[in-house]
């Protein structure tokens, strides 16, 4: 049987997925995958500014995807919830399966 969410919870829920709607939060993300990196780290493989990497990984932050840690000045951030990536790949694999299908009856009418 399927649980009946509240206002709050939907609310809640709306939240994260803004939260995973922007695309430099995502790469950000992407990046930490492969374990701890410094700041200035994510602004060389991201190709953004110090000030906007470090605008979006404290957004992360706040909302507990990310963990900081302080090595005398700099910062290092790691994954604060695993989670995020399981549903990542179920979006990219819904994705591709559709992509799929779709390139599939483009070929049947061709």
């Amino acid at each position: 049987m399927q649980q009946m969410l509240s206002d709050e919870m939907l609310e809640l829920i709306s939240q994260r997925f803004r939260l995973l709607a922007d695309p430099m939060r995502l790469k950000i993300l992407h990046h930490l995958q492969s374990g701890e990196k410094s700041v200035t780290e994510l602004v060389t493989v991201t190709g953004a500014s110090q000030p906007n990497v470090s605008k979006h990984l404290s957004t992360l932050r706040t909302h507990g995807l990310v963990r900081r840690r302080q090595e005398g000045n700099m910062a290092f951030f790691s994954i604060g919830a695993p989670f995020i990536f399981e549903l990542c790949n179920t979006v990219c694999d819904s994705m591709k399966t559709e992509l799929e299908q779709k390139n599939a009856l483009l070929a049947d009418n061709s």
